[in-house]
């Protein structure tokens, strides 16, 4: 298992799911057509340029279709391709390469989306600031989806609410940043404590209340670079952007010299990669 694979436990699940609502409850009763023992390669072919993601998946969904289906990968997950380039091979029963086809495809397609938008934003940031993912993720997905921001070359902003407090403008609006703070240090001890600051005035606060993590929220670049002298050449905390960062202004943002810059758009708003799968051989 590389570090941009999803937990098999995950993989297993959704595909599980996902064949589930494509084939219950008869099946795939156009597939059932075909003469029975009739065999055939496929390949997998990029229609455009982009980073592979989700290998497992499409993987997985030929295993639980048909075990005895043969999967030759020739990328994986993290993979720059071009147009035409072939991603792998699929050699098997036909029917079975045709009802999982659009499964393994949907999967395919999207987290190699994913993946591939993700490479634009750390192309965008050239190195000076990384690019991590935000809980904006498709529901039952999240796993996958963080996977796939990985194999782009981002990193990963926490997977659930349980994994560190993140004390947002809702959370301070009754207590404020710093009581807020020694609240999370007195309960949580291990945990990281990441504070949301709309203001200038609100980082001083998370500053001085030792917070391990300061989110900047919907700040100007100009905000950010003051936010940045705040700290001066600490190496904590760390200084996060968010909000509404797009590939025209994450340049802008990375040049201030924050550590991290979350955007929720690499999961919700990612296009597909054009992937198909095309018939080789029939015998």
């Amino acid at each position: 298992m590389s570090a941009v694979d999803p937990p098999i436990t995950a993989v297993r699940e959704a595909v599980t799911r996902a064949l589930i609502e494509d084939l219950e409850p008869l099946g795939d009763v156009t597939s059932a057509l075909l003469p029975p023992g009739q065999q055939a390669t496929a390949a997998f072919v990029a229609r455009e340029e982009g980073v592979v993601a989700g290998g497992s998946c499409a993987l997985e969904t030929f295993r639980q279709v048909d075990p005895d289906v043969e999967i030759q990968w020739r990328v994986d997950d993290g993979a720059a391709v071009d147009p035409g380039t072939e991603i792998g091979r699929v050699i098997g029963s036909l029917a079975s390469i045709l009802i999982a086809e659009r499964t393994a495809l949907n999967f395919l397609c999207h987290l190699s989306g994913v993946a591939s938008y993700t490479r634009r934003f750390v192309r965008a940031a050239h190195g000076d600031a990384r690019i991590w993912d935000t809980r904006k993720t498709t529901p039952g997905l999240r796993a996958l989806e963080k996977a796939a921001v990985r194999a782009g070359g981002g990193r990963n902003h926490r997977g659930n609410l349980s994994e560190w407090v993140l004390l947002k403008d809702n959370h301070i609006a009754g207590m404020g940043i710093t009581e807020a703070v020694a609240r999370a240090r007195e309960r949580w001890p291990a945990r990281t404590v990441q504070v949301e600051a709309d203001t200038l005035a609100q980082v001083d606060e998370a500053l001085a209340a030792d917070a391990d993590i300061v989110l900047l929220d919907n700040m100007t670049p100009e905000q950010v670079a003051t936010a940045v002298q705040k700290r001066g050449g600490a190496r904590r905390p760390l200084l996060e952007v968010s909000g509404g960062v797009t590939l025209q202004t994450v340049s802008r943002y990375a040049g201030t010299g924050v550590d991290l810059i979350s955007v929720g758009a690499l999961t919700h708003s990612a296009p597909i990669l054009d992937i198909g799968l095309d018939i080789v051989e029939v015998r």
